[in-house]
């Protein structure tokens, strides 16, 4: 187990992490603490926990818009598409 130093809103923290992912964990970190800073430039001070807070619920809203965005299209104009060939193919043959 791997330990790393960061630092996330001025504050250091170590972290442990599994061997080899050292640069992820420290990446992750510096994305954490750039929306930390960002909301605090924009909001001003509102206590460490709530900005953490927020950075983080704007973090899981990007997240949840990246997974929506990469989710399966409605198939439902596929099934009807597939469905008018099949009768146009019967519809050849007989």
């Amino acid at each position: 187990m791997a330990t790393l130093d960061v630092s996330v809103g001025g504050r250091s923290y170590q972290l442990a992490c599994e061997d080899g992912q050292e640069k992820r964990l420290a990446e992750l970190a510096r994305v954490v603490d750039a929306e930390l800073r960002a909301l605090a430039a924009q909001i001003g001070a509102v206590g460490e926990a709530r900005l953490l807070l927020m950075a983080a619920l704007v973090l899981a809203d990007r997240l949840s818009d990246a997974e929506t965005a990469a989710a399966p299209e409605d198939f439902s104009g596929i099934d009807a598409a597939t469905a008018r060939l099949e009768r146009l193919v019967a519809d050849a043959g007989a």
